[in-house]
């Protein structure tokens, strides 16, 4: 056995030094039986390489390490594992893109065994700045990292990676899943739920229905859920899901969510009494799912919604009845709801405390100052950037090979469905 593992050095070494890094790949892939018969000389064999040089052959060892049906020392192996991401060649690891995330994927899997989320965070984020080819590009490690931060409530390290606009997606070796893609924008739907980010949150939790898809899988229903919530607190309704939305989208997932419609239908009357009712008769189901804290939201919402439309009738209005019109349980409490949502920029009131009246103005905004331009300007520049990119990924596609072949067999169908018998055969014999 030993010379079997002098073999795999040698040739890491050898490959390594010519650049040969495809092969070194193949290689690699097919030592995995030998080096987990040697399982207890991996550290030794770790010690014959340059983090820097022999990248891929660490690498190698890391995964087979992590896939031992018993650890024998979690903390050597993560320090090791930690070592070898922050100091590994990043162009050798981008040739073998599937292992480097099937070893960030066991390392996530032994942390959250372990309840240790928060010692994965800094690691994952290094990890995906190496395997990246530009900030816009999606990987499945991010999948991990969002997990990582909500296990640890610490969300804002992944802000950086979910604040980008993605336009790619890694292919990892073809073993990309769709569920890390799902995963993504369902853990960061609820990172910008934690942080209050309601609009980004609905956007992350509507991609995550609406991606293209043959079935219903348990991450789109549990999105979809959430996406009902977020849309009644931030909107007061349910907008229409886009037409590319999948069919299996509209045909399976509503009936599945019944008791969230029945809120949402609730929730049109624009009255608190049936909002509560049918919180309380579904409050098991919302419970189950960890969704009670965003129906609470919910019933806040419906109080607010129902002052903002007192605010297109009325100019000045007394808390009392206001408290009344909205059936708040006094204008103290009236009074916190329009304090709350003077500071949130819902409403513009100001209170005379001494009357107790609420007098609604017009937004103070002129839209003549020179941070709204600058705001502008900003808004403007995203829509230019926007349109260079559509136009960099349309060209992309048009002369894609796969895209070419499918347009062009589609345009000669078209030609055939429109000949006749005997235009068909000459068109045959002369193409």
């Amino acid at each position: 056995m030993a010379n079997a593992l002098e073999h795999y050095v040698n040739n890491v070494r050898t490959l390594s030094q010519q650049g040969n890094l495809a092969q070194l790949c193949e290689f690699i892939s097919h030592s995995y039986e030998v080096l987990s018969r040697n399982a207890s000389h991996l550290d030794n064999v770790l010690g014959t390489f340059d983090l820097q040089h022999h990248s891929l052959g660490v690498l190698g060892i890391l995964c087979v390490k992590y896939s031992l049906p018993n650890i024998p020392d979690f903390e050597v192996l993560y320090l090791q594992t930690e070592e070898f991401i922050t100091a590994c060649n990043g162009e050798q690891v981008r040739y073998a893109t599937d292992s480097f995330a099937e070893l960030c994927h066991k390392l996530t899997n032994n942390l959250v065994d372990r309840k240790q989320p928060l010692r994965g965070i800094s690691l994952l984020a290094k990890a995906i700045n190496k395997i990246q080819l530009s900030p816009s590009q999606l990987t499945s490690i991010h999948a991990d990292l969002c997990q990582m931060c909500l296990l640890s409530k610490c969300m804002k390290p992944a802000l950086p990676f979910l604040d980008v606009d993605i336009t790619d997606i890694s292919k990892e070796g073809g073993l990309y899943d769709a569920r890390h893609f799902l995963q993504y924008y369902y853990y960061g739907g609820m990172i910008y739920l934690a942080l209050k980010k309601l609009d980004r949150a609905l956007y992350f939790f509507e991609i995550a229905v609406t991606t293209p898809s043959m079935a219903v899988s348990h991450i789109m229903l549990e999105s979809y859920k959430k996406y009902l919530l977020v849309a009644l607190i931030l909107h007061g309704k349910i907008p229409s899901l886009p037409k590319y939305t999948s069919h299996v989208v509209v045909k399976y997932i509503k009936p599945l969510v019944q008791p969230y419609n029945d809120l949402a239908t609730a929730y049109a009357t624009n009255q608190p009494t049936e909002l509560r009712n049918m919180v309380t008769k579904h409050q098991d189901i919302y419970n189950r799912d960890n969704n009670m804290g965003l129906v609470k939201q919910c019933v806040t919402s419906i109080f607010k919604k129902n002052i903002q439309r007192l605010t297109k009738t009325f100019m000045t209005l007394s808390l009392t009845d206001m408290a009344n019109r909205v059936q708040l349980a006094g204008p103290r409490e009236a009074e916190k709801y329009v304090l709350h949502m003077i500071e949130d920029g819902e409403i513009f009131a100001t209170i005379n405390q001494r009357d107790g009246m609420v007098s609604f103005h017009d937004n103070p905004e002129k839209f003549n100052s020179v941070g709204m331009f600058l705001k502008i300007d900003e808004e403007i520049q995203k829509c230019i950037s926007l349109d260079a990119k559509l136009r960099d990924m349309d060209r992309e596609i048009s002369v894609n090979p796969h895209f070419v072949m499918k347009v062009g067999i589609s345009s000669l169908l078209s030609n055939w469905y429109n000949l006749d018998c005997f235009q068909f055969t000459e068109f045959w014999n002369a193409w």
